[in-house]
């Protein structure tokens, strides 16, 4: 199984997980949606956005993002509003 076939993930998103690492869906699952994300941020995409990591949580889920509950919709939300903004 290859990060193309998870939900929410495309060749770029893809690309961007394989950069920082993250190179199979079990490799997503242990490094967690968010983590995934700051090493996005960090080394591949400084603005990287809310919808990449909705994207992640969904895909680490196995589910569309659109399916994630509102209690982590919420949590996404507080840990991306927490982060510095890219400069």
């Amino acid at each position: 199984m290859n990060l193309e076939s998870l939900p929410n993930i495309g060749p770029v998103l893809a690309g961007n997980l394989r950069r920082v690492g993250v190179d199979t869906p079990e490799a997503l699952r242990e490094t967690g949606a968010e983590q995934a994300f700051l090493r996005i941020r960090a080394q591949v995409d400084r603005a990287a956005c809310f919808h990449q990591l909705t994207a992640l949580a969904g895909a680490e889920a196995g589910i569309p993002k659109r399916e994630l509950s509102p209690e982590r919709k919420a949590e996404l939300r507080t840990f991306f509003d927490g982060l510095r903004a890219p400069k």
